[in-house]
């Protein structure tokens, strides 16, 4: 007897249905959107956002989020200039800032599980701690000059190319391949999955919960510094106000890509194809000349259409 063959779930294709419409759309309307040189710089602009999706993926299985990556980026950043600008290799400051990442990051675990602090709090909290502590440690001002004009790796970091393809681009591509795996090869994936559909069952069946989702946090941060080290090394310098609102781009990367904030749900290639399409509805609005203000509208009823479609989703499983 022939075994029933598996229905096609378009829903899982729906993020890259919408991404192919976009591009279409966008250079029937400016043939420049696909020009070499701004697909570059599409892809260069897509791999911070990229990156802290990643991290955000990773919470958002477990029905978490983390609204304090943004600020991550912005002091991790501001700290690492300041190492470089103090005579430090800027490869020992780079380390140095995205461990400081990953420890923000296990704090923000440690307050949500032993803290018994719910994740949006807990983290709304740490946005305005650690946003003021970059503000207090910058003075508000930039942090740029010296060393940082000068280090090759410093600007290679954020600014190089290998084999002619911008390395931010590599090191998003590393990453993904990591978390790729770590997501859905690993037993650390399976329990990740298996938090977000339920936590109790999870724990009963013998999960360390407390010390994954420590753990999950910790990428979260770990890798929100890395995309503020390539950050601070594009812009040549650290702004204290940088990666401000960089959290709604991130959870809207996730959710568009089929993560769903009830948890349990999620891939992290479908990330990807949210944050290049979050890349190139800003890339496309701008080469357009749409007004920055009417944007952040569009992204808001992207992000709210994205919900809508994972709840609905979500009500037809059940």
């Amino acid at each position: 007897m022939d075994k029933p063959k598996a229905k096609f779930d378009v829903t899982k294709y729906m993020a890259l249905i919408a991404l192919i419409i976009l591009a279409i759309v966008i250079t029937a309307l400016n043939p420049q959107f696909i020009a070499p040189n701004n697909l570059m710089n599409l892809f260069r602009q897509t791999s911070v956002n990229a990156l802290i999706a990643f991290g955000m993926t990773f919470v958002i299985l477990t029905s978490g989020i983390d609204l304090s990556v943004g600020s991550i980026l912005a002091l991790t950043g501001a700290i690492t200039a300041s190492m470089i600008l103090g005579g430090m290799p800027a490869w020992l400051a780079g380390l140095i800032g995205i461990a400081l990442g990953a420890v923000l990051g296990a704090i923000n675990g440690l307050f949500i599980t032993w803290g018994k602090v719910t994740p949006f709090i807990a983290t709304l909290a740490t946005m305005t701690i650690w946003r003021g502590a970059t503000y207090v440690f910058t003075g508000g001002n930039p942090i740029t000059g010296g060393k940082m004009n000068t280090s090759f790796f410093f600007q290679f970091i954020g600014q190089g190319y290998l084999f002619g393809i911008p390395f931010p681009i590599i090191i998003t591509l590393i990453a993904f391949a990591i978390c790729y795996v770590l997501l859905h090869k690993t037993a650390f994936g399976r329990k990740t999955f298996a938090l977000g559909g339920n936590e109790k069952a999870a724990f009963v069946a013998g999960v360390k919960t407390k010390k994954v989702l420590i753990t999950i946090y910790t990428i979260s941060g770990l890798l929100a510094a890395l995309a503020g080290f390539i950050l601070t090394s594009r812009l040549g310098s650290a702004q204290p106000d940088a990666g401000t609102s960089y959290e709604m781009d991130a959870i809207a990367s996730t959710v568009i890509g089929g993560a769903s904030l009830m948890g349990g749900k999620g891939r992290m290639s479908g990330t990807l194809v949210g944050a290049l399409l979050i890349a190139s509805l800003s890339n496309g609005m701008n080469l357009l000349g749409v007004n920055s203000f009417y944007q952040q509208i569009v992204k808001g009823v992207v992000i709210l259409i994205a919900v809508m479609i994972d709840s609905q989703t979500q009500k037809n499983r059940d």
